[in-house]
């Protein structure tokens, strides 16, 4: 797999971000233009921002974005009541933007925890031949302010681990700031994504381990509240599960 970009530039490139969103109407509209506004200084073919909204969201954040989206022609509010998990979101924002002919497809959280100044370094990165470009808060440049000891802890300690077990080389395995190419993106569901909770987004990195990927560096603030021992539970069981399954593999 080789991006387009390394031989096209980036006007053969069609963009679509990725971004599930909930309870954020303080800064929702706000996010959205700041991200929009990155991505135009690069002279992509096109670019088409996802907003994934479900019964998550219990404040105006919807009717925000469906109003920013009739002046906002790149602002696609996609209402899925079906989720049933953070991981159905994502995923639903993946297909809409393969189904709508992305070449790449950035994936960013909402709400200023990701934030929009870092995007141009993936693009740029991106541009030189890469299959996967991950945000990184461990590496060299990188930082994670506003969050918990705890939270530090287990996203530190889970790369670790996850590095030991899987023979993974990244510095942060459970970033969910990342830019996918379709290539890889397509590969990444094919593979299925088992989990239910936020350890999807180390399946995801594992399973394109094999792939040309690298990290940069970005500054993470605020992270949220929602890692609990089912959470805990859930990553643990399927980092387990992936272990074994490297191990039957290789016999």
């Amino acid at each position: 797999m080789v991006s387009a970009a390394s031989s096209n530039g980036f006007s053969a490139i069609s963009l679509g971000i990725v971004c599930p969103m909930a309870n954020e109407e303080a800064s929702a509209v706000r996010f959205v233009k700041a991200v929009l506004e990155q991505c135009a200084t690069f002279p992509f073919r096109s670019t088409r921002f996802f907003a994934i909204l479900d019964n998550a969201c219990h404040d105006r954040t919807r009717a925000l974005l469906e109003q920013l989206q009739t002046t906002e022609q790149k602002l696609q509010v996609i209402w899925a009541p079906e989720n049933r998990c953070v991981v159905d979101a994502y995923v639903r924002g993946y297909r809409e933007a393969l189904n709508s002919g992305c070449d790449w497809i950035l994936e960013i959280d909402g709400g200023f925890s990701h934030q929009p100044e870092n995007i141009p370094l993936f693009f740029q990165t991106m541009s030189t031949g890469y299959d996967c470009v991950f945000g990184s808060r461990f590496c060299e440049g990188g930082e994670i302010t506003d969050s918990s000891r705890k939270r530090k802890l287990l996203s530190r300690g889970g790369t670790i681990l996850t590095n030991a077990l899987m023979g993974t080389k990244l510095k942060d395995m459970t970033s969910g700031f990342e830019l996918f190419s379709r290539a890889a993106l397509e590969h990444v569901l094919a593979q299925g994504i088992k989990s239910r909770g936020h350890f999807f987004q180390t399946e995801i990195k594992i399973n394109c381990r094999d792939m040309k990927i690298v990290e940069v560096p970005i500054h993470y603030r605020a992270a949220s509240n929602s890692v609990n021992q089912r959470v805990i539970k859930d990553s643990f069981s399927n980092l387990w599960r992936m272990y074994r399954l490297k191990r039957q593999n290789r016999t």
